[in-house]
């Protein structure tokens, strides 16, 4: 099993939100991501359905609300393509997890808005392969790929060089919202406390996944607690 397929393994009855909600009074819409990203046998967001829910927005103004683990690159792709082409300005509001895929959708927005205690996972792409050394070779050239095409993204956002951002993905960085703010990844941090990030709160998502997810670290110590945290904070540091 590829480590994409452990992931909506793992999720399969994890409590989801998809949906697509017009404000009338306030004239603007909200998007919520509350998925994962990709159709899968328990649910999931594909693009198309995606795709369709922007295309019918007439709002000056699309909030798009992400607590997701991650998906599918290609959807991910797809649905920030389509952020994009939109008239309307987006905003993007990170209540919980924007991990994987779900981070560049969540920075195809004109803003990104990240609450207190939520955290943004930049990683390299996954895949899994079967055959001779010609489609492993050929596996680890489509993957560098998608790995340059994604990294493009995050330096856009960032304004942070090349070499930095791949330190970043090739570490599995998980970033709090205080230093994806400080590393340029998210325009704002978010006043704790609102409907969403409660809501956020009650989505747990099972990231046993992915290698670093600091949520799963063991905590047997406070000193333990902060080993762990140098640990993580050198990793973005050497990397800035």
């Amino acid at each position: 099993m590829n480590r994409l397929q452990q992931l909506l393994r793992d999720n399969a009855h994890t409590p989801r939100r998809y949906a697509c909600q017009a404000n009338e009074k306030e004239g603007d819409a909200t998007l919520w991501l509350y998925d994962v990203i990709g159709a899968d046998a328990w649910g999931g967001v594909d693009a198309a359905r995606f795709a369709q829910d922007v295309a019918a927005i007439e709002a000056p103004v699309i909030h798009l609300r992400v607590n997701s683990p991650g998906g599918d690159v290609f959807d991910a792709r797809a649905m920030a393509t389509a952020l994009r082409a939109h008239p309307a300005r987006i905003v993007a509001h990170i209540d919980g997890l924007a991990a994987s895929a779900a981070s560049y959708v969540a920075l195809a927005a004109d803003e990104v808005e990240i609450s207190d205690g939520a955290f943004l996972m930049i990683h390299n792409a996954w895949g899994v392969v079967l055959g001779n050394r010609h489609d492993l070779l050929e596996m680890a050239l489509t993957l560098e790929k998608i790995d340059a095409s994604i990294a493009a993204d995050y330096q856009r956002k960032s304004g942070q060089n090349p070499a930095t951002v791949q330190r970043w993905m090739d570490a599995e960085t998980w970033f709090t919202a205080q230093e994806a703010l400080a590393v340029g990844l998210v325009d704002r941090v978010a006043e704790p406390g609102t409907a969403s990030t409660e809501a956020a709160a009650q989505q747990r998502w099972n990231l046993s996944a992915y290698a670093d997810a600091p949520l799963l670290q063991p905590r047997a110590s406070p000193a333990g607690d902060a080993r762990e945290r140098w640990r993580r904070l050198a990793v973005i540091e050497r990397c800035a």
